[in-house]
Parts: C-alpha cells; structure tokens; sequence
C-alpha cells in the first residue's frame, strides 16, 4: 500500500475532544479505528461514556453565555479564521479521511475537503445574516420585530459515510447560530471529526463551543439525546435509528433535526442523452463506494432507451478501477468495514434468486472490504434490491413505458431524499421536479451538493436542512417582541375583560 497515513501521536491522549481538550473516555469498552483497504487496526481508544457526555454537556454549557452573546460579526470573524485553518489543514484531513473511510484520495482531496472548507466559509458569511420579519407596526398600536436566538446546547450524531463533512453540517450552522454542540461521530470514524474540533479551537472558537465523545451509540449516543441539558438533538443516520432518537428526543419535548435514508429514483426519459445518463449513472450508483444516501440505487429508463443503457452502464462499470483508496489512479476503495462488505454482498447474492446479476457482484480475495460495481436487472418492484437502502455499490435498473409510470415509479418509496430526471424536454424536466416527491431533484446530473443550497428529505428520509441559510431554522428560535406605541393605560381591547365599566 502506498502512502498510508499514520495517525498522528496527538490522539495517544484520547479520543474525546471535551472543553478544548483531547482525553480518554471513561467507558471500559475499547474501540477501534480500522484501515478498511487492509484490515489492520491504526487506532485503539477508550470509548466515551456516560461521564464523558456529562462532561462534554458541562463544557457546552458553561460556553453558551459567551458565545452566544458575541456579535454576529465575531462568530463570522471566528469562522473565517476557521475556514482558514482546515484549508491549511487540508491534506492532512483527506488523507486522515482516506484511512479510515476507505474512500479514494481523489474523493478525500477534490470533494470531502474542500467540501467543508467552502461550507465553513459559506457560514462565516451567513452569521451576519440571520433573517427576521422587519419591524412594523402591524398592529396599528404597537411596534413588533423577531429575535432570532440560539436554541442552547445542541446534541449532534454524525454517521461514518462522510465523517469529515457531517461533522461540519452539523456544527457549522448551529455555531454560526449561536449554540455550542456536542458530537458524536461514529465510532469507527472518529479521527476527522475530532481534527475538526482542534482546528476550532486553533482559530479562536472559544473551549467548549464544539466537543466531541466518540463512543457507541448504545452506550454515548443515547445518554446524549436524554441528556435534560440538551435542548436540541441532531441526527443523520438510518431511518431506524432515527426513529429510535426520535423516541428518545421527544420524551423530553426537545427539537429534533433528522436527515435519515434513501433510495433515489434516477429517472431516463427517451428523449435522453443516452451518453450522459450512462456516465451520470455509473458516478452517482459508485461515489463513496456507493455508501452515499443520495446514490443512484433505482434507475427507471424508458423502454426505447432500456436495453442501450443497460449494456452501457455494464461497460463502464467494467473499467472502474478498484484499488489502494492512496492510490490516485483509484476509482472505487473499499467499503467502511468488513461488516458493511458482508451486508452488501449478502443482499446481491439473495437477488440472485429473483433478478439478474450483470456483472460479477462478488467479494474479490484479500484482506480489504472491497466489493465491485454491480449491476442488476429484472427485479420486482417489491423486492429487497429495489426498495431497501443497500449502502454500497449496486445499482438496480428497471423499464418503464409512459411519462406517468415513470414518475409514479419514482415515487414508489417511503424516502425521498434526492432523485433525478434526465430528458432534453423543458416541459418533462419541469414536470418531474414538480411531481417527484424529494427534498432534491436534479435534471439532467446526480449528487451535486452546494453550500448555499439546502439539503434534506421528506418522508422517511426526514425533516430538516442542512446547508444554506434555511438551516438556521433548525438551528434558531423565532422570539416575536411587541412594544405599546399608545402610552395608555386603558387599552381598547381590555373591554373584552372588563366590559363598560372600565371605559
């Protein structure tokens, strides 16, 4: 393997970032970070527990008051510093990302990382902008204006697919806010979200704005959502578990941001470039390894364009290189863990049985969580290919006759997510995006993402935004102020109260 990154002896004094600090957690479980391309172990750490959350709560806490009684114009200040220091920073973090994600250098460099810097930058500049109603007289006697105001401390849960970037969707808004948060990344994903951290402190953030616990979910995350300090709770992940912090979050009436699965429609009309679905299909099924909830999992292709697409996509699939993720020639790394390479090709081989198998869709020999492009055809519509969330690189193509199947096939599903529509009709674009129900819908590409743009889900894939100014909504309490312009004691409405005998 070439160019494998060591992590750094800095994380030898632990892997909870808690007050502007590194230490080790308190739990006696010990958990590993572990090179998916290879299999070994690069970091052993004591995992968080319960005493470390608390402290971490304590921490955000004891911070709140200062940050957010800063200006608009120091928490901007603040984050451009900030957005300076990751840029600096900006190697060390994808290849850091790389190794413990398993996915290409080339995705770390040209995508995760910058990535994160411009939406750092993006939130510098939208701190000075918190958006409310302008003051007026609306009700002819009194003067109203809307506060916008920090929520408190905020209780974030980021899962391992984009580690790096989760970590910066969940904490830049709501700092850029106001509000002090504690993470918690996954366990296996730790190291980007804890230089994340580090990289706050180094550009001035206050101690105790952003703290990290990496621990199991079970064991750190749960304590967090119930924890009575916390008054938000932020969770991307999978639906299921989602609807388990639902449960939690809610028992104590605390607002709840939730981004959660997907299974996106990518949808060929016959009016297509054949060309660019082919290429826009292969990139959207296979970035991250496919582990991505806005992939391309179901591709809907009308008929006259079906078989053409299908041969297509099975040769470009075929010239996908998979390899060392250090390796810059490198298209697809592993998966994030043996584990996560067992589910996948538990579920291809049980399609056997019901669809077709295009491409070899089997495990290579070695040691690394490898598993190659797989193409499947001929499915259901009920079956498991077709409407469950596989996370890795499989992508399900199925034929459709008419305009309306095809927008009805989209939708046939309890997420929504993302999708696409690829036709040259401005009228079919303009009615997919109208009809097909998902947070995003793009025409004519798949997975684009931009800072000033918002994501998130409706249905089972979530409420909420992240990204863009509307994720200060989740982020924010809206406080409506109204003062008395009349100066009079005996207002006209007290008649309601008192009747004639107060006139």
């Amino acid at each position: 393997m070439s160019n494998r990154y060591q992590v750094p002896d800095r994380f030898t004094a632990g892997a909870q970032y808690i007050g502007g600090r590194l230490r080790p957690g308190t739990s006696e479980h010990t958990q590993r970070v572990v090179d998916p391309a290879t299999g070994e172990t690069v970091l052993g750490y004591a995992a968080a527990g319960p005493a470390d959350v608390d402290a971490a709560v304590a921490a955000a806490r004891t911070a709140l008051p200062g940050w957010a009684g800063a200006t608009p114009g120091e928490r901007s200040a603040a984050l451009h510093r900030f957005a300076a220091v990751l840029a600096a920073d900006a190697g060390e973090l994808a290849r850091a990302e790389t190794l413990q994600c398993g996915k290409p250098i080339r995705l770390s460099t040209e995508f995760d990382v910058p990535g994160t810097i411009d939406n750092t930058a993006f939130f510098a500049g939208a701190a000075r902008h918190l958006q409310g109603q302008s003051a007026g007289e609306y009700s002819g006697d009194h003067t109203s204006y809307v506060r916008r105001e920090p929520i408190g401390v905020i209780g974030s849960i980021a899962p391992w697919n984009y580690p790096l970037q989760m970590a910066a969707w969940k904490i830049l808004p709501a700092v850029a806010a106001g509000n002090t948060v504690v993470l918690k990344p996954a366990e296996i994903t730790p190291l980007t979200s804890l230089m994340f951290a580090e990289a706050a402190r180094e550009a001035g953030i206050p101690d105790g704005v952003v703290n990290v616990v990496s621990g199991t979910g079970r064991e750190a995350g749960e304590h967090l959502v119930t924890h009575p300090d916390v008054a938000m709770v932020s969770f991307t992940g999978s639906t299921a578990v989602g609807k388990r912090v639902a449960a939690l979050a809610t028992a104590s009436v605390k607002r709840l941001h939730l981004e959660l699965g997907g299974k996106a429609p990518f949808v060929v009309f016959d009016d297509a470039d054949a060309e660019a679905a082919i290429q826009g299909a292969v990139a959207g099924s296979l970035i991250n390894t496919g582990q991505d909830c806005t992939a391309a999992t179901r591709m809907y292709v009308q008929r006259p364009l079906y078989d053409r697409l299908v041969e297509g996509i099975a040769d470009t699939m075929a010239t996908v290189r998979l390899g060392d993720p250090f390796d810059p020639a490198t298209d697809l790394g592993p998966l994030v863990s043996h584990a996560q390479r067992d589910r996948v090709a538990a579920v291809v081989e049980r399609a056997r049985s019901y669809a077709k198998v295009l491409t070899p869709g089997r495990a290579p020999a070695g040691d690394g969580a490898y598993f190659p492009p797989t193409l499947i055809t001929g499915a259901a519509r009920e079956s498991e290919v077709v409407r469950n969330e596989i996370f890795g690189p499989v992508l399900v193509v199925l034929p459709f006759d008419t305009d309306d199947e095809g927008i009805a096939l989209a939708n046939d599903t309890p997420y929504g997510l993302a999708a696409s529509a690829w036709t040259r009709d401005v009228f079919r674009a303009n009615r997919a995006t109208r009809e097909i129900a998902a947070g995003c819908v793009w025409v004519n590409d798949h997975i684009p993402i931009i800072s000033e743009m918002p994501h998130g889900g409706y249905g089972a894939s979530g409420f909420g935004k992240d990204m863009s100014t509307y994720s200060f909504e989740e982020y924010t309490q809206v406080k409506h102020v109204m003062f008395d312009n009349t100066a009079v004691a005996r207002k006209d409405w007290h008649r309601t109260v008192f009747g004639a005998r107060r006139g």
